[in-house]
């Protein structure tokens, strides 16, 4: 039987490909593409690399230029000693804080510890017949009432509230002129030192010198000792303020040393009565500008009246504590009084220069730091020998 056209055409639908029929795992070729269109592709993808290398040659140039720039203001601006440097720096380097007022329970303090000073005063005081013979008590009362005495350098003070930065150069400038002052005249009492007493083989001036190379070895310890401490408070106060504060007050407690050996050998002496009240009063007087020496540089600190007070009354305690070994074994003291002046002249004659003065011209300038520091350190010399010659 011949089949008909349209079921021949069914049967070979029903029938499978030798190719349909093998596993899809050849691999897939890409269909043919036109030379033209291969052309086409090649001629952007080279555009687009030639313009990716433009771009990243545009970077590195760009970066290259500010790299030169960078450069070139460094050599010209980033170097030491230009004007514009430094004075970038000064504005871009935050100020530090400045110190916090003493809360009312440190000022209540140190108003009970000025009540306790003069509490002492008033009920250690000699009996009236006690007075005219040199005893240990005597001899501490006298050396106690120069060592408060100190405590007055404060009343300049009272009524100054608030002092700018210009005037605290000033007053530091005025209290190095003082300490300079007080190192000369203890470099000049150790040098003319002369006493029957003392059988020393070295003379004065040799154990004078001695003494001051001491002195500058010990503030310089102590000063590097204080840098290298980090946590150093002193109530309020803490940092930079604290460690000048410190050594300011260490230098004044270790020249009143030697002022205590000097009352209790002037009581010790052959006129012991009437020379040692003479040099306890010169003391006392002495001891007020030294005093605000002291309170010209506590309170610009934020540092209360009343605890300025105080720490000017402790860099003199010493005196009263020095007198009376000194009085009971003068023989003993006497070879050693011009060793303590000496060691007490050269530290504060280094703290006076090297700490004071240099503060002092930073806060306001050469001249003025000279003529305050020079105009101080006369009038103390000169209130010195006005007393050598009542003396």
């Amino acid at each position: 039987m011949v089949a008909t056209r349209r079921q021949r055409a069914a049967a070979s639908d029903d029938e499978v490909s030798p190719l349909k029929a093998l596993p899809d795992v050849l691999p897939k070729t890409p269909s043919r593409r036109s030379k033209s269109d291969d052309d086409q592709d090649g001629n952007a993808n080279i555009n687009s690399s030639s313009s990716s290398s433009n771009n990243n040659n545009n970077n590195i140039n760009n970066d290259h230029s500010n790299n030169a720039h960078k450069e070139h203001d460094h050599a010209h601006h980033d170097h030491r000693g230009c004007p514009a440097h430094i004075l970038k720096d000064a504005l871009d380097t935050p100020h530090a804080a400045p110190p916090a007022p003493e809360s009312s329970l440190s000022q209540l303090r140190s108003y009970c510890i000025l009540l306790l000073f003069a509490l002492i005063t008033i009920f250690t005081c000699p009996h009236h017949q006690t007075m005219h013979t040199p005893t240990p008590h005597t001899v501490f009362y006298y050396g106690w009432i120069s060592a408060v005495s100190t405590g007055l350098g404060v009343l300049p003070l009272l009524f100054v509230t608030e002092m700018k930065e210009y005037y605290i150069g000033v007053s530091n400038a005025i209290a190095a002129g003082m300490m300079m002052a007080a190192s000369y005249s203890l470099f000049l009492e150790g040098c003319t030192f002369n006493d029957a007493h003392d059988h020393s083989t070295y003379s004065s001036h040799t154990r004078t010198a001695l003494g001051c190379i001491l002195g500058l070895l010990f503030i310089l310890t102590t000063k590097r000792f204080l840098e290298q401490s980090d946590d150093v408070k002193l109530g309020a106060l803490s940092g930079a303020d604290t460690k000048k504060i410190l050594l300011i007050v260490f230098v004044m407690t270790l020249h009143s040393f030697s002022e205590g050996v000097g009352i209790g050998v002037s009581f010790g002496g052959e006129h012991g009565q009437h020379l040692g009240v003479f040099i306890s009063a010169s003391l006392a007087v002495h001891n007020i500008p030294e005093g605000l020496a002291v309170a010209i540089v506590l309170l610009p600190r934020k540092v209360s009246k009343a605890t300025a007070a105080i720490w000017c009354v402790v860099t003199s305690l010493p005196q009263p504590i020095m007198a009376v070994p000194a009085f009971m074994f003068v023989h003993s003291f006497l070879p050693l009084l011009p060793v303590g002046l000496g060691f007490a002249g050269g530290a504060m004659m280094w703290v006076a220069i090297m700490e004071l003065l240099v503060e002092a011209y930073e806060d306001t300038d050469l001249v003025t730091t000279g003529v305050a520091s020079s105009l101080a350190l006369g009038i103390m010399i000169a209130i010195q020998r006005s007393m050598d010659d009542l003396h």
